[in-house]
């Protein structure tokens, strides 16, 4: 072996242990991060009994009728479809109204444009639950209560701001070249809109659409309060009819749990390279 490998193979080596501690520490958080899934999935298959003689081991007798007692004995597709519905229309109307605000916002140079974006990007400064009384006073005026309506609203209202500063910086970030070559062949500010950034905003997209989703789908708060209705309830509201007042049924509780808690983790396999690249994009951009 020659001197220069040694020497490369010295340097590498180095490296290598220099990055340990890194990875044990990223270790110790995947397991840290895990461990509450863990329980989730595991208890959910146990007995009422079994969960208090051994709520962290695996169960001794596996069973689905916890599942099946979840699908069976209530409105659980119903809650599910309300949830989705919710989901998929603040999504959709965040995702419109933040591009087409941060493609208007990055090309509005001047005073009023930049005080228009920090009023977006003062929203994600302030709660939206302090406002809730007001929310729900105005919810009655407009005679939204007990409606899925009232939850567009708010949580529409609540993804806007990251919206619109995640989109923001990355529709400044595009080259301007590209909007001089489309204006050249003659297309309109809503043709490029189209056309131009929207394709090629999709990693910023999903970023917003992964941020707002996991907070909408997991919200039990605003549910709780505009809806009495049972038809009109969400799944992670459908929890609270499984806990009484002396003794709530704790494997049901799970298996519901984990029933909700699929959606958002399937989406987020799908689409995890583009919110990691659209995050870490518009952490550089601007």
């Amino acid at each position: 072996m020659s001197v220069k490998q040694k020497e490369r193979k010295g340097r590498s080596l180095k490296i290598y242990n220099m990055h340990i501690p890194s990875h044990i520490l990223m270790v110790l958080w995947v397991l840290v991060a895990v461990f509450p899934v863990y329980l989730l999935i595991i208890n959910s298959f146990k007995g009422r009994m079994a969960i208090y003689s051994n709520p962290f081991g695996l169960p001794t007798e596996w069973t689905a009728q916890n599942y099946l007692n979840v699908i069976q004995g209530g409105n659980f597709f119903q809650y599910f479809l309300n949830s989705i519905i919710v989901v998929v229309v603040s999504l959709f109307m965040i995702l419109l109204l933040g591009s087409l605000a941060g493609y208007g916002l990055a090309h509005w140079r001047g005073k009023i444009g930049r005080g228009v974006y920090f009023f977006f990007v003062m929203g994600m400064m302030l709660p939206i639950k302090i406002a809730t009384i007001r929310l729900l006073e105005l919810m009655k005026i407009f005679d939204l209560f007990n409606s899925l309506w009232s939850l567009f609203f708010v949580y529409i209202a609540m993804g806007l701001p990251i919206a619109v500063f995640i989109l923001t910086e990355f529709v400044h970030g595009l080259p301007k070249d590209l909007y001089e070559a489309a204006y050249i062949d003659g297309a309109h500010r809503s043709k490029i809109y189209y056309s131009v950034v929207l394709p090629l905003i999709k990693p910023a997209l999903a970023t917003v659409g992964i941020y707002n989703l996991v907070p909408i789908w997991n919200d039990l708060w605003f549910p709780l309060i505009f809806i009495t209705q049972e038809d009109k309830k969400t799944v992670l509201l459908a929890v609270t009819r499984l806990q009484g007042q002396y003794a709530t049924d704790w494997p049901r509780v799970f298996a519901l749990l984990t029933l909700s808690a699929l959606p958002v983790i399937l989406l987020y396999l799908s689409m995890s390279k583009q919110f990691i690249a659209g995050l870490t994009a518009g952490a550089v951009k601007g």
